[in-house]
């Protein structure tokens, strides 16, 4: 069997795409100082100054270096009220723990105008559907139905293994001076306090992107781009296709992508390990058209679907509530119960509509009085 990187298409595609100039270069011309060419189609906020980006986010300077904290001084106030973030750890079903930084009020408000204005502005390559206007989970999967393989993959710690300078650089190459851009990065990641670093893994002891700001998902994605491209040129030349979803990466194709996907497995790997990102290989799946293939709770055998018995018990919930009353069933504690099932409902419909009907008609007999 011929190793996918010793074809012959799969070399031109790499070469082709290592002479693209697109926002994958960021990095590389951070180094020098020079923005993308591309930065200029983006109708970006001019701010020349640490000044003009105080004047921008409506600050004083001091307010501006506190909340951009490049001295890493939030890390030791723990417990004196003045850091900027709120912690709380999560368990993950898998082991480890997960940490929820979630901005307080006014950071919050500052990263929004950051994201509104800066970063909704920035394209993100087109494999990508997390997190990004008009594109869903839906897309996400749609492309992987019926095909004769589809390799499922995930990255570990996704939002911290993005430091802090990474997204410093992708400020200076969008073109702004290095000042501003070390301002703006700073802004956006964090690092908790030593206490909470000592229960997780390595990346949150350094500045990193915080898995509950609103600007990092779109850093997340931007940052992302060189990675993107390179799995997706990897995979056009294989025959398959890829999309990606936060952490989920998924490829499919047909019987060429089947004869190589072990090993399109350990190069796509590689490249991930390149880029700079984690592969948690517990997670990875090459699932064939003999078994259920499922991306993102979505399954692809022949047509988009929800798992069955995701449908099922959401079918029971809904029965329960029209026959005894929605408070008994919501044993989650969920402060809004019932956008709570509608979105369940809705979410059935973006992908079975005909399936859906059923829950539909079920949802909409339930008295919420």
């Amino acid at each position: 069997m011929q190793f996918i990187g010793d074809d012959p298409g799969f070399q031109r595609a790499w070469t082709k795409s290592r002479h693209l100039m697109t926002i994958d270069d960021w990095i590389i011309e951070a180094a020098h100082m020079r923005p993308v060419a591309a930065a200029a189609r983006w109708s970006l906020p001019p701010i020349e100054s640490a000044g003009a980006l105080a004047a921008w986010l409506a600050l004083m300077p001091a307010e501006l270096d506190w909340f951009a904290d490049l001295k890493g001084l939030a890390a030791r106030r723990h417990g004196t009220g003045l850091e900027h973030y709120r912690y709380r750890l999560i368990s993950k079903p898998s082991g480890g723990m997960r940490l929820i930084e979630a901005p307080k009020q006014r950071l919050k408000a500052i990263q929004r105008q950051i994201l509104s204005q800066i970063l909704d502005r920035i394209p993100p390559h087109p494999a990508v559907h997390g997190f990004v206007h008009g594109r869903s989970i839906r897309g996400f999967a749609a492309p992987h139905t019926a095909q004769r393989v589809v390799l499922r993959m995930d990255l570990e710690n996704f939002f911290p293994s993005i430091s802090g300078p990474r997204v410093q650089a992708m400020f200076r190459t969008v073109g702004y001076p290095e000042p501003v851009a070390d301002l703006l990065g700073g802004i956006c990641t964090n690092v908790p306090p030593r206490a909470i670093q000592k229960q997780l893994a390595w990346e949150y002891s350094r500045p990193h992107l915080s898995q509950g700001a609103p600007t990092s998902p779109a850093l997340a994605n931007i940052c992302a781009w060189r990675l993107d491209r390179r799995l997706a040129s990897l995979a056009e030349a294989s025959g398959a296709v890829y999309t990606r979803y936060a952490d989920d990466l998924a490829f499919s194709g047909g019987d060429d992508f089947d004869r190589c996907v072990d090993r399109f497995s350990a190069r796509a790997a590689a490249i991930a390990v390149a880029e700079g990102f984690s592969v948690n290989y517990h997670k990875t799946r090459i699932m064939r058209q003999g078994v259920r293939q499922q991306l993102a709770g979505i399954v692809t055998n022949q047509h988009m679907n929800v798992r069955r018995e995701e449908f099922d018990r959401l079918k029971a919930i809904l029965t329960n509530c029209v026959r005894h009353g929605p408070r008994q069933q919501n044993r989650d504690g969920h402060p809004d119960f019932r956008a709570h099932l509608a979105g369940r409902v809705a979410f059935v419909e973006s992908i079975n509509p005909s399936k859906a009907r059923r829950l539909r008609v079920l949802f909409d007999r339930i008295s919420w009085d």
